[in-house]
C-alpha cells in the first residue's frame, strides 16, 4: 500500500486525472464486452466496446452501434453509469465515498479536483463537490419527473420511467446517447420533450460554479467575471444559433420548409443549442444545407463552459480570445470586460487552448479523410464533434474503419480532458526559468 501511495504522490494532478478517466474507460470496456451487455447475448467486439465506453465516459454520444437495439438493460445501465461518472468527474464520486467513510481529503486529491473543475484556488473544493452533487440531484430529479409525465402515457410505467431516467442523465451530462435510434427526431414538435431536454443540457453546460453563484446572488449581490462572461456568451450563442439555423434552413424541404411556424421555431431552437456539446437532434443533420453544417461545426468547436459537463474549447476561452483581438485592434495593452482586467497569463492560456485544439482537429481530420476515404466536410464535422464531445454526426461514425474508430476514440478522450490537461500530463512539471534572454521583436502580420 505504501508503494502505491508513493507512486500516487509522484504523479501530477493532470496525470492522475488522465489515468483516472483511462481506468474508468477500461472498466466500461470490460463490462460492455460481456455477453450479458447485449440483447443477443453475443459479446460486443472489443473495439466497439472501447469506442462506446469512451463515448460514454467522455459524454460524447457518438456511437458505432445503435444503443437501444444493441445493448440489454444491463448494457444500457452500464452506459448510464459511465455517463454520470464521466460527466461529473470520477473525483466527485471519490470525494463523496471518502466523506461517507469518514476519510479526509488530502492536498493531492484537492489538486486533482482543482484540475477537474478548472478552479484557480484550492479553498472550498470539497464544498464545491458537494454542491455539484446537490445541484445534479435536484436538476436531474426535475427533468426525470417532467419526461416521465410525458412518456408514461405513451410507453407505460416501466418503459416510460426507464426512458425518462436514461435521457435525463444523458441530457444533463451533455452525452447525447438515446434509446430511440434516431435521437429525438420523432419528437421534433413536442414542446415538453424539447424544452425539458434543452433545459437539462443548457444547465449542465453552463457550469456548476455559475449555477452556484446565481443561486447565491440574493445573499452575495455579486457575480464574478467568469459567471458574467459565461451567461452573456451562452445567451448570445443561443440566440445566434437559433436565428441562424432558422434563416438558413427555412426553405430546406428536407428539414424546416414543410413544418408549421411553431415547429420551425422549436426545431431551430433545439438545433441551435444542441451543438454546444449536447449531441441530441430533432432534425437529420445530414439533410441540412452545407452552410448550416459548417455553422454547427463552429458552435461545436466553442462548446460549453468550464466546470461543466460539456466539452469544446469553452465559452470563456472563445470570448477571451475575441476580447484580446479587440484590445489589440484598439491599441490597448489590457484585456478588459465588465470593468475587470483579465490577467495576461489567462489570455496566453486561452490562446494556447485555441491553438492546441485547432492543431488536434486539423491532424485528425487529415488522417480521417485518408482512412475513411471521405470528403473534407464530413471528416471535419466528425472530428470536431468528437473533440468537442458533442455527438452529432453526418453518418460517418457507424461506417468507421477500425483505424477510424481508434482515431475518434483518441479524439474523444483528448476532448473530454482538454488538450491542455493532456499536454500538462505528458510534459514535465512546469518550472519558472531562472534565465531571461534579451528581448527582440519579430515582424508580425
Amino acid at each position: 500500500m505504501s508503494r502505491f501511495d508513493d507512486a500516487f504522490q509522484k504523479i501530477t494532478a493532470a496525470q492522475a486525472l488522465v489515468l483516472g478517466f483511462a481506468i474508468l474507460i477500461l472498466i466500461g470496456t470490460g463490462l460492455l464486452s460481456l455477453p450479458i451487455a447485449t440483447e443477443t447475448g453475443e459479446p460486443l467486439p472489443v473495439l466497439d466496446a472501447l469506442f462506446t465506453a469512451t463515448s460514454a465516459v467522455c459524454v460524447t454520444g457518438l456511437v458505432v452501434v445503435d444503443t437501444g437495439s444493441t445493448f440489454s438493460t444491463f448494457g444500457e445501465s452500464v452506459i448510464m453509469a459511465l455517463i454520470q461518472v464521466g460527466g461529473l468527474g470520477f473525483m466527485t464520486f471519490g470525494v463523496l465515498f471518502a466523506l461517507l467513510l469518514g476519510k479526509k481529503i488530502g492536498i493531492k486529491e484537492r489538486l486533482i479536483i482543482q484540475q477537474s473543475f478548472h478552479q484557480i484556488k484550492l479553498q472550498g473544493l470539497v464544498k464545491l463537490v458537494l454542491l455539484v452533487l446537490a445541484i445534479t440531484l435536484i436538476i436531474e430529479s426535475v427533468g426525470f419527473t417532467l419526461l416521465a409525465i410525458r412518456w408514461i402515457p405513451e410507453w407505460g410505467w416501466g418503459e416510460g420511467l426507464y426512458l425518462a431516467l436514461f435521457h435525463t442523465i444523458s441530457a444533463f451530462n451533455n452525452a447525447g446517447f438515446d434509446l430511440f435510434g434516431d435521437s429525438l427526431i420523432g419528437y421534433v414538435g413536442d414542446p415538453i420533450v424539447n424544452l425539458t431536454i434543452t433545459s437539462l443540457f443548457i444547465l449542465g453546460g453552463i457550469g456548476f460554479v455559475v449555477i452556484a453563484e446565481v443561486l447565491q446572488y440574493r445573499s452575495t449581490k455579486r457575480l464574478s467575471l467568469h459567471t458574467k462572461l459565461v451567461l452573456s456568451v451562452t445567451g448570445g450563442l443561443i440566440v445566434l444559433g437559433t436565428l441562424t439555423i432558422l434563416a438558413i434552413e427555412w426553405t430546406n424541404p428536407e428539414t424546416l420548409a414543410a413544418m408549421p411556424l411553431e415547429t420551425k421555431l422549436l426545431a431551430s431552437f433545439f438545433q441551435g443549442v444542441t451543438p454546444r456539446t449536447a449531441g441530441f437532434s430533432t432534425l437529420d443533420i445530414a439533410d441540412m444545407y452545407p452552410a448550416t453544417q459548417f455553422f454547427i461545426i463552429l458552435l461545436m468547436f466553442i462548446g460549453a463552459s468550464p466546470s461543466s459537463t460539456g466539452g469544446g474549447i469553452k465559452t470563456t476561452t472563445f470570448i477571451i480570445v475575441l476580447l484580446a483581438v479587440w484590445a489589440m485592434v484598439r491599441g490597448k495593452s489590457d484585456v478588459v470586460s465588465f470593468k475587470r482586467r483579465v490577467p495576461h497569463d489567462q489570455v496566453y492560456r486561452a490562446l494556447a487552448v485555441l491553438v492546441v485544439a485547432l492543431s488536434l482537429i486539423m491532424i485528425v481530420t487529415i488522417f480521417l479523410t485518408m482512412t475513411e476515404h471521405t470528403d473534407l466536410m464530413t471528416s471535419l464535422f466528425e472530428t470536431v464533434s468528437a473533440a468537442g464531445t458533442v455527438g452529432l454526426s453526418l453518418g460517418l461514425t457507424s461506417e468507421l474503419t477500425p483505424l477510424g474508430k481508434l482515431l475518434i476514440t483518441i479524439t474523444m478522450f483528448a476532448g473530454r480532458l482538454g488538450p491542455m490537461t493532456l499536454a500538462f500530463a505528458i510534459a514535465r512539471r512546469i518550472e519558472k526559468e531562472n534565465i531571461r534572454y534579451p528581448e527582440e521583436k519579430p515582424l508580425i502580420g
